[in-house]
């Protein structure tokens, strides 16, 4: 019987990847309006390949980027590159579209809800906080809480003792199949594929993890609530 849902956060809950598209391009303009020497759809492809390489957490992104394309890391430019992200990033950090329908839903049928996130935990918080949906959950765990990200075992099993039930009485719901997907169903849990929150971006490692099978797949998140009803 299902007793809990854990949700991984960014492309599951929240279109992380749109908000951080659109910070980019603005960030952009913003770095070629400071003198940036470099055409904008080019510069844009690098960028994007650039999340493909590093974290999307990688604070230093930007120095990244202006020492590939610029040689070396110009501080004006770096700085308007910061305040243009800034200024985008609150109007687009939202949730998927049913996703707050979603956990109302599940929260009424008696189940407890999670997070499970490789986010650190400020900006997890932060994220939460600033979509409205931090009241939802019973338990959060971030980076900080084990220091290890999924797959490994460690967060998963934190947030499953905190919620007091067994891997096999919980259902994990992901958009990264070789680190949500994989990391619980080693432990035993059901698993929902979050595919919805892939489509927005060429996500590389899901071809590496193609042999990785969820037990049910997501077009949308608020498919999650007939398969809980039906048992998954």
């Amino acid at each position: 019987m299902i007793k809990a849902v854990i949700f991984d956060l960014d492309n599951t809950l929240i279109d992380l990847m749109e908000m951080k598209k659109q910070c980019l391009r603005a960030s952009i303009d913003a770095m070629i309006g400071a003198g940036l020497d470099v055409e904008r759809e080019s510069a844009i492809k690098i960028f994007e390949s650039m999340y493909l390489n590093y974290n999307v957490e990688d604070r230093t992104i930007f120095q990244k980027f202006l020492r590939k394309v610029h040689g070396h890391v110009d501080t004006r430019m770096l700085c308007h590159a910061i305040l243009a992200y800034r200024r985008v990033k609150a109007g687009f950090l939202i949730p998927y579209p049913g996703a707050r329908k979603t956990l109302i839903t599940l929260k009424s049928m008696g189940l407890r809800l999670a997070i499970v996130s490789d986010a650190p935990r400020e900006r997890g918080w932060l994220r939460l906080c600033a979509t409205g949906l931090d009241d939802f959950f019973d338990v959060i765990v971030t980076f900080d809480d084990t220091k290890v990200r999924k797959p490994s075992p460690l967060p998963f099993l934190k947030a499953i003792r905190k919620l007091g039930f067994r891997p096999e009485e919980c259902v994990m719901v992901g958009d990264v199949l070789g680190r949500d997907i994989d990391g619980a169903k080693k432990l035993g849990m059901l698993t929902a594929f979050a595919k919805y929150g892939t489509e927005s971006y060429a996500d590389l490692r899901q071809k590496k993890a193609k042999d990785i099978k969820a037990d049910i797949v997501l077009h949308k998140v608020t498919d999650l609530i007939g398969f809980i009803e039906r048992g998954i």
